[in-house]
């Protein structure tokens, strides 16, 4: 089984698949971010890579997200990317993930494209407040990926909140199930 949970940055996704892989057990469960899958930059300057639109579909690696997703719910391993956020580049290593019996996949834009959402036998969709997902973002940003507040901000503007309404908030029409409020209203996972 592979449940996708989706919404925009900062909704409360990785929360709510923290829920579900503690309900469920970790040792039932394998958790898929999508981005781990962010399109490898070390071909580009610096400079430039802290400008990329990292909110665009194009920015993901989409084929090798769907090609580990088939594998997986074929019953095979796979080497996930491991991304640096700080320098925008995968990591030479990888993590090796073998299948187990749900598979849960994260990410801003899963179901925005048409090949993943159709792989997902479940889709969850966060939906959470623009100004707390944006306060989130911030927090998060600065400290765990080494951002400035100016930097978050401008990301915002300039990427994060337009490729929002135009590709994250119209894909919850492909969900199953919507969490309002970010899950904060409290949620219930039975399997």
């Amino acid at each position: 089984m592979i449940i996708g949970i989706c919404g925009g940055t900062g909704s409360g996704k990785t929360t709510i698949a923290r829920a579900i892989v503690k309900e469920v057990g970790a040792q039932n469960v394998i958790l898929v971010e999508q981005d781990s899958y962010y399109r490898n930059l070390a071909d580009m300057p610096l400079d430039e890579r802290h400008q990329a639109n990292f909110d665009h579909p194009d920015s993901i690696d989409s084929e090798m997200l769907y090609n580990h997703l088939k594998r997986l719910k074929s019953g095979d391993s796979v080497e996930m990317p491991i991304y640096d956020f700080k320098t925008h580049t995968r990591n030479a290593e990888t993590e090796h993930i073998v299948p187990k019996p749900v598979v849960i996949v994260e990410g801003i834009l899963i179901f925005a494209e048409p090949r993943i959402s159709s792989l997902l036998d479940c889709r969850v969709f966060v939906d959470t407040p623009d100004d707390i997902r944006f306060i989130r973002r911030l927090q998060r940003d600065i400290t765990e990926r080494g951002r400035t507040v100016e930097s978050v901000i401008a990301q915002y503007y300039r990427t994060v909140r337009p490729m929002h309404h135009e590709f994250v908030e119209p894909s919850k029409r492909n969900a199953d199930i919507i969490i309002p409020e970010g899950g904060q209203v409290g949620i219930s996972v039975e399997f």
